[in-house]
């Protein structure tokens, strides 16, 4: 086996591989054999059919898989000789296939960027300071009543909370535009589900009314056709329904699994989730300006190929949570295609920064993080026991070291707190896509 590599980029590689022709002609007239003793054709026995009639019939396909097989058998041992780490797998371009001649084929394929840290000194970070307010707790609890709250209809003027049924039409210089009409729309008044004015407008109508307004779509409105200009909607009120609060009792404390025996209980059990959530967002706040920060500072070529892998994994994520209905390949891929490469951008340079900085996942951290995790579910020792495991606890392991990695950049990065409501700081935690 000849082996020949050229760098064609910073993270492309051609590599072109000879194989003799007597070790395809070898493998070619072994298959052929075995496939002799197995065939079945009319007018032959069964094991006693001719070689030759077998090339004749067999010997172009069997060729075919003889030259894949050796192509990738091959191409695995040219990786190791060459001590080269694909980033995934390779295109065959195949040079000289003539039956009788010497094997030539091309092997292209992306190996993992060199890396080189940019200054983690420039990266600035902003920290959610935030606290839990009594109300904070009040309006959580308001929320989880109107969760499970029943419906009743009422004949007076509407207010926030309440919910109505509604037709809409809408239109901007008389022409109605696409997704601007309705008909039986539940809305909760005061949710923001509409754009600014919308929902204001209906608050003081009454069941069987009919009224016209104009509002301005926001100027960062996703529709950008629509972004920015003035419209007018006819609304048509069909019904207002007042939300029935449940009482704070045992049994909608269970609907939350919590055991709590008294109002007081369930405000100190709803405030503990409340401040896990808190950290929690807080957490995801940092970790995402570092990731940030570290793209910025960092210049960076990522491997297509572990892109495509990512996506296919979004992917499959997404046929998930919805049921499985569909054939994930049927999901277009530019849906997924940032997302896929900030995953893959940092994955790739936290693994540096482990790398560089030796850095290892704490055991007393990770015992520390089982149990955090444990401490949320009713049966903490069976979450106990299933991270006992050392593939479920790799997946720890795995959290811990990303922590690392972040507490190692906040050593060095800007850090600027800032306080903030309980809400706006939850806001901010959410998890980038």
């Amino acid at each position: 086996m000849q082996v020949s590599v050229e760098t064609t980029s910073n993270i492309e590689r051609r590599m072109t591989i000879g194989v003799p022709a007597q070790e395809i002609d070898a493998a070619v007239q072994k298959r052929l054999q075995e496939t002799a003793r197995t065939v079945r054709l009319n007018g032959f026995r069964p094991g006693k059919v001719p070689l030759s009639v077998v090339k004749r019939r067999f010997g172009a396909s069997v060729r075919q898989e003889i030259v894949g097989e050796v192509m990738r058998d091959n191409y695995m041992k040219a990786l190791e000789e060459q001590e080269i780490v694909p980033a995934g797998w390779p295109k065959f371009e195949p040079k000289s296939l003539e039956e009788g001649k010497d094997l030539e084929f091309v092997a292209i394929f992306e190996v993992l960027p060199e890396i080189e840290l940019g200054d983690l000194s420039k990266i600035a970070v902003e920290k959610p300071v935030s606290e839990i307010a009594d109300k904070d707790v009040d309006t959580m609890i308001d929320n989880l009543r109107r969760q499970q709250a029943t419906m009743k209809s009422v004949k007076r003027k509407s207010k926030n909370k309440d919910i109505v049924t509604i037709d809409f039409k809408g239109s901007i210089d008389g022409e109605e535009f696409e997704g601007g009409a309705a008909e039986g729309q539940r809305l909760t008044l005061g949710s923001g589900q509409m754009i600014p004015g919308f929902e204001k407008a209906i608050v003081g109508g009454k069941a069987g009314e009919e009224l016209e307004i104009e509002v301005t779509f926001p100027e960062d409105y996703h529709n950008e056709e629509l972004a920015g200009k003035p419209a007018k909607f006819d609304i048509k009120i069909h019904e207002v329904q007042e939300p029935q609060l449940p009482e704070l009792d045992e049994e909608f404390f269970k609907k939350f699994g919590i055991e709590a025996d008294s109002e007081e209980s369930f405000r100190a059990e709803v405030q503990k989730n409340m401040e896990r959530e808190l950290k929690q967002a807080v957490s995801n706040k940092v970790k995402n300006d570092v990731v940030d920060g570290l793209l910025e500072v960092t210049e960076l070529e990522v491997p297509e190929s572990l892109i495509d892998q990512e996506i296919d994994r979004l992917r499959q994520e997404a046929v998930q949570r919805f049921g499985g209905q569909v054939d994930f390949q049927q999901l277009p891929k530019e849906i997924f295609q940032d997302q896929a490469a900030r995953r893959v951008k940092t994955g790739l340079l936290f693994q540096e920064v482990i790398k560089k900085n030796d850095l290892k996942a704490d055991d007393a951290k990770v015992e520390e993080k089982i149990q955090e995790i444990a401490s949320t579910y009713e049966q903490p020792e069976e979450v106990i026991a299933h991270f006992s495991s050392p593939e479920q606890k790799g997946q720890i392991e795995s959290v811990v070291l990303e922590d690392a990695v972040v507490d190692l950049v906040l050593e060095q990065a800007k850090v600027k707190e800032k306080k903030m409501k309980y809400e706006e700081a939850v806001k901010a935690g959410q998890p980038q896509r």
